[in-house]
């Protein structure tokens, strides 16, 4: 395991999850007596880890397992490689939940008040933070390193992200202060990082999406935002809350709101307009107010 992640990492591969995921595997399979991965052997450790718990983690654990079986398979003719398609990630459209300014506020005193560690308690209050005043997914706020922020202009460099598309993503001063504050204190706790990730975990090195998940459901569950909600509120929802916050202001402030769609569209890093318009369905006040905007519209062309 360890030659194969020093032997995709060589090569530029980003591994971090990978290498959080195959050390447990790796001891489940020699828990169980075996010598080399078998797709019984991997859907067991998936399901094992799994439980009852709904989440998007099989298919990820599955990618995992697959890339490591095919090294294997080279070395070892009795190892199984899981084929496609065996644990398929199913994405299923699902209401957004739309955060108000209390429930935001509530998750950040949580991320502040519930983890001991004073670094990683500063690390999640600013990455949700951040989250909350830019839009922008986790995975790019994850992969942000320290020389991506242009202190003096205000602006974030988002690199290759979904798409393959980079873009310059500015932020309001007050985003930028507690940016900078979180600067200060990393380098203060941790004057020798192992990566150039601007947000560190407790080993030193980049978060990864796989610890960062759960640790927000936790700090939701703790500040008791969406203990009604149809669906639990998810990381991605900030993205939406965003969006959707942005939308309404200009529904309510602009005179013409279609020609501002592009902007937001491509600060979010959207391949086409098309998609920005999707996060008029999460709130029901921005569809009403897009609608009374094409019916005065109508009506002023037909007067």
């Amino acid at each position: 395991m360890e030659d194969y992640l020093r032997l995709r990492q060589s090569l530029g591969h980003q591994m971090a999850e990978a290498a959080w995921q195959l050390p447990d595997f790796v001891e489940f399979v020699e828990g169980r007596g075996q010598r080399t991965v078998t797709i019984q052997a991997t859907l067991a450790w998936i399901q094992y880890r799994q439980g009852e718990q709904v989440t998007t983690m099989p298919p990820r654990r599955m990618t995992a397992v697959r890339g490591f079986a095919r090294y294997l398979s080279g070395i070892d003719p009795d190892t199984e490689v899981p084929p496609l398609g065996l644990l398929p990630h199913r994405q299923r459209w699902r209401q957004p939940f739309i955060y108000s300014d209390a429930d935001i506020a509530a998750v950040l005193a949580a991320a502040a008040s519930a983890i001991n560690t004073p670094l990683r308690a500063a690390t999640y209050h600013t990455l949700i933070g951040l989250l909350a005043a830019s839009g922008m997914r986790i995975g790019e706020a994850i992969n942000l390193d320290r020389d991506d922020i242009d202190w003096t202009e205000g602006v974030l460099r988002i690199r290759e992200s979904k798409f393959g598309k980079s873009r310059l993503v500015p932020q309001q001063t007050s985003t930028m202060t507690a940016l900078r504050d979180y600067d200060l204190l990393r380098d203060e706790a941790i004057p020798r990082p192992q990566d150039p990730s601007f947000f560190l975990s407790r080993t030193r090195r980049r978060l990864i999406y796989a610890v960062v998940s759960p640790t927000f459901r936790q700090l939701v569950d703790k500040a008791g935002v969406g203990t009604t909600a149809p669906h639990p509120p998810r990381l991605h929802d900030l993205r939406h809350t965003f969006a959707v916050r942005t939308l309404l202001h200009w529904y309510r402030t602009e005179d013409n709101v279609q020609a501002k769609i592009p902007s937001l569209s491509t600060y979010l890093g959207h391949r086409e307009p098309a998609s920005t318009y999707w996060y008029m369905s999460a709130a029901p006040e921005l569809l009403a107010l897009a609608a009374a905007r094409r019916e005065s519209a109508w009506k002023a062309a037909h007067s």
